[in-house]
């Protein structure tokens, strides 16, 4: 391998489903003999939680990964969320006024009624997340399940993990890394406003890098995690899931900074099965409408990244992605190379002749023939999942409720099939 050149790994969002899925192509990436050469990775909410518990273990990598499964299918941070005394204190609140509600009318004292609905809008509009502090209760569940109570500093040297969370107060990214907290925006400012990360909880990070809007309360930063707590006065970041500004994690990898990279694999949790679920209330709707807006952040980058590469940075990207079946990979690849999106250097390295490259659909057999032998496509192909395990994988849904054992399986074993095959298509240099 060309080991001057710096390597990235990104884990997209996509709670349990995204952990799971990123087990699979950090898996793979190990029995390539590369996760060891990878220099950062960068991860958003779903990827956050593998990302920050394999960056905190001291395990061998087959020890991890036994157990990273294991908790992932064992453990329901919904559950948790569900029965601790807070949430149950909270619903009992609920239940007491509503019963109020249903009962007043019907007495002589049917007017308090109006002052208990009062109270009820006032609650939900202003204490909803006083009343229900999910955010906090999160970040207990993630210190229970995975991170005991670990700072960033204990996370590991190599590979550097950055963990991204956007900041809709600057509608930055905010990233964590045992190195720096930082948002470009307060970077920028003169003075610099600087935090103190050594001490900032793994946890709240990847609570900060999962929090869904709507649903959970933005993180802050609290006044002692300021460099100078003067600036707690000035700015006053309010993190959410890191997936509203990219939920591939590549940008931090792609753009100038301490965290860019020259190799670069991303691994994508996404799903291609349509929604069909019905629009009836308010919150759905809203779910819907950041879902668009994430996927149309990933065409974007799509597109600049892996379909105009050529044109743009100009480096080996491999990318793969749920949505993906892996016998459309190859295909995929020719397409790239026909449409001039494959770079000199991948094209070297596959010893592509120069007449085919110049006249692609005229040697689509023999192009095809070529890679599926220089990728060892046959041996691949045969530990692909059947049609009906891809359903069952490609259902699983992004919250962060535990997942039976056989999802596990078919969500990694994907993964790491797309791995293999797309690194060994789009960054060959890794393995030479």
């Amino acid at each position: 391998m060309i080991k001057q050149k710096k390597v990235g790994l990104s884990l997209s969002g996509g709670g349990y489903r995204a952990a799971a899925f990123h087990l699979g192509t950090l898996r793979k990436l190990d029995e390539l003999g590369i996760l060891s050469s990878v220099d950062v990775i960068s991860t958003i909410s779903g990827g956050s939680i593998t990302g920050a518990c394999y960056s905190l273990s001291k395990e061998p990598f087959a020890s991890f990964d036994q157990q990273m499964a294991a908790t992932l299918s064992g453990k329901s941070v919904i559950r948790y969320v569900l029965l601790s005394r807070r949430s149950l204190l909270g619903w009992l609140l609920v239940l007491l006024l509503l019963a109020s509600l249903l009962y007043l009318p019907f007495t002589a004292d049917a007017w308090i009624s109006v002052f208990v609905l009062a109270m009820v809008v006032l609650l939900i509009a202003f204490f909803q997340y006083k009343l229900f502090p999910v955010s906090v209760i999160i970040e207990r569940a993630y210190n229970t399940f995975f991170y005991k109570e670990a700072t960033l500093s204990q996370l590991c040297e190599q590979p550097l993990l950055v963990i991204g969370s956007t900041n809709i107060q600057t509608c930055r990214q905010f990233s964590f890394s045992r190195v720096k907290m930082d948002d470009s925006s307060y970077s920028y400012r003169i003075p610099a406003i600087k935090f103190k990360h050594a001490a900032f909880p793994v946890a709240r990070a990847v609570m900060a890098s999962s929090c869904v809007p709507f649903a959970f309360a933005p993180v802050g930063i609290d006044r002692a995690f300021f460099a100078d707590p003067a600036d707690a006065d000035m700015v006053n970041p309010q993190l959410v899931d890191g997936g509203v500004y990219d939920n591939q994690g590549i940008h931090r990898l792609t753009q100038k900074g301490s965290y860019q990279c020259d190799i670069i694999i991303a691994s994508d949790a996404g799903n291609k099965l349509p929604f069909s679920k019905s629009y009836n209330n308010v919150f759905v709707l809203l779910i819907r409408t950041m879902d668009v807006f994430m996927q149309r952040i990933k065409n974007f980058q799509m597109m600049q990244h892996l379909y105009f590469n050529t044109r743009t940075v100009n480096k080996e990207i491999a990318y793969l992605s749920l949505g993906w079946d892996l016998e459309n990979c190859i295909k995929g690849f020719i397409d790239n190379l026909g449409a001039g999106n494959i770079t000199d250097l991948v094209i070297a390295a596959h010893e592509i002749p120069g007449e085919w490259v110049q006249d692609v659909k005229g040697h689509r057999e023999e192009l095809q023939q070529l890679l599926e032998q220089r990728v060892g496509y046959a041996a691949i192909a045969q530990r692909a999942l059947t049609e009906d395990e891809l359903v069952v994988a490609r259902k699983v849904g992004t919250n962060l409720t535990k997942l039976s054992v056989q999802k596990v399986l078919l969500l990694s074993k994907h993964a790491a099939n797309l791995t293999e095959l797309q690194v060994k298509l789009y960054c060959p240099s890794l393995l030479q």
